[in-house]
């Protein structure tokens, strides 16, 4: 069954992401991490963080919730093991809460993954939006939590990109059209399609993995949508706490980082 043939089934409290087993190869993940203009060479083994994000979500897709128009709000990221590439997984979970807000519905998901043996790897908490009408204004979207970067002009400047349609579609072109199809986009109320949160955070975990930065411990938090053509650069707070992906001179994504490591500077 394709995806526009697939009955969905309504986001609702308690709903199960099923178990599934998956694997993330090396030549997948060189694809997608060179595409946006990430070196993969620094993973060499190992799986990029930020993926967990994508396999988060299509594993409630391939248990028929759909992830079409749906806008990441915030995301925790905890990481105990590091994945291994090319090495099956599993990966299950269920949605927490469903939240009727003015824009929409605000779902919660808890995602595990853990090796074959039930050992856990890592725990993906998202909160995203399914915008539902045309809801707006303060609150919309519900409680919004304090900024991590209070001032982006104290920011280091690590690392510059600059974004394109073309890398942003070779970096994933299914399971939500508002990132790659721009009159999907411009319906959703943007001028342009957004690049995926996980496409972004790739851009922060490159950072945080030339660190040292193994296990992870982190509160995402996408601020403001990120168009498909825009220059962004990654900035780092004076104590290392707070990594940030700039557009604009405005955060679009925000990082709060815990552990014994987030003190340490990055240079």
């Amino acid at each position: 069954m394709t995806t526009a043939e697939t009955r969905w089934i309504e986001p609702a409290q308690g709903l199960e992401i099923r178990r599934q087993t998956r694997a993330l190869s090396v030549q997948e993940q060189d694809t997608r991490l060179r595409a946006i203009g990430v070196n993969p060479d620094r993973y060499q083994t190992i799986v990029d963080p930020a993926f967990l994000i994508g396999l988060s979500i299509d594993a409630g897709i391939a248990s028929g919730i759909s992830a079409e128009g749906n806008v990441n709000m915030l995301t925790r990221l905890t990481q105990k093991s590091p994945l291994r590439l090319g090495e099956a997984f599993n990966v299950a979970g269920i949605i927490e809460s469903v939240d009727e807000v003015p824009r929409g519905l605000r779902i919660k998901t808890v995602v595990q993954f853990s090796d074959l043996a039930g050992a856990s790897l890592a725990t993906v908490v998202r909160e995203s939006l399914k915008p539902v009408g045309r809801g707006h204004g303060a609150g919309g979207a519900g409680t919004r939590p304090p900024n991590v970067i209070a001032d982006v002009s104290s920011l280091k400047s690590i690392a510059k990109y600059q974004l394109t349609p073309e890398a942003t579609w070779a970096y994933s072109h299914e399971g939500n059209a508002i990132h790659y199809e721009i009159d999907a986009a411009q319906a959703a109320g943007f001028r342009a399609p957004i690049i995926g949160g996980g496409q972004g955070v790739h851009y922060l975990t490159a950072a945080l993995w030339d660190e040292g930065y193994r296990d992870f411990d982190l509160d995402i938090f996408f601020r403001r949508p990120i168009f498909w053509d825009q220059r962004v650069w990654v900035g780092v707070s004076e104590d290392a706490a707070a990594i940030g992906l700039i557009r604009d001179d405005k955060v679009g994504t925000e990082m709060q980082i815990y552990g014994p490591d987030c003190a340490r500077t990055i240079d």
